[in-house]
């Protein structure tokens, strides 16, 4: 097989996250935003739950900040180099290269799962499909976090990083019909602008959404 061929079968998210390797972490890892969505599931999270990262790139800051909190977690990325990287850098985390949309996840298996900026390569129906599995790998009550450039566009194309992209998102209260559908309780939602730290970064409005398996507990 040559390398061209191995290109090809690689999925549009391993070929451009390969290609950015640590670039990707000196541009994001920064984000206030993002710090303050960690910040958000630490406060509510029991002592050494089990956590996936689903699209963990480098590990940090997701994997890095929930480990050395203490809590059991998992790194999944499609991405060989992303997942090397995180291997070295967070070595209290487990890590795999696997597509999240396909692998063995048992359900209600995880007390919460984190999907920082993880859909944005993945068609709408894949993106819809995704929040239901990892829903599902949830226990009840657990805590599901999920970030997101929230902008009404399907395969459009676009140059991230320097990679060409094909970019799919919804517009913010799609986003947030998508969760509720999968049987998610959105209990916070926030929005910030946010300028990656590259020479090819653009400001880009983020959407980072809170939610709990199932219904809000009822009074009383």
């Amino acid at each position: 097989m040559t390398d061209e061929d191995r290109e090809d079968r690689r999925s549009p998210a391993a070929v451009v996250f390969d290609a950015l390797g640590g670039e990707y972490e000196k541009a994001f890892a920064g984000s206030p935003a993002h710090r303050a969505s960690l910040e958000w599931l630490l406060a509510r999270l029991p002592a050494g739950s089990r956590v996936l990262d689903a699209g963990s790139g480098t590990g940090r800051p997701t994997a890095a900040v929930l480990a050395e909190a203490g809590h059991r977690v998992l790194g999944v990325d499609v991405s060989p180099v992303m997942t090397e990287l995180a291997s070295r850098q967070v070595p209290a985390a487990e890590f795999r290269c696997a597509d999240v949309t396909s692998m063995e996840l048992a359900e209600e298996s995880f007390d919460a799962v984190c999907v920082y900026f993880t859909l944005l390569l993945m068609s709408r129906t894949e993106q819809a499909a995704l929040i239901r599995r990892l829903t599902r790998a949830l226990r009840p009550g657990g805590l599901l976090v999920l970030a997101t450039v929230p902008l009404d566009v399907e395969g459009f194309a676009g140059v991230f990083m320097g990679q060409e992209v094909r970019l799919t998102s919804f517009a913010p209260q799609d986003v947030v019909a998508m969760v509720r559908e999968a049987g998610l309780t959105v209990l916070s939602e926030q929005s910030a602008m946010f300028r990656p730290t590259h020479p090819n970064g653009a400001p880009e409005p983020h959407l980072f959404l809170h939610c709990r398996r199932g219904p809000e507990p009822s009074a009383g």
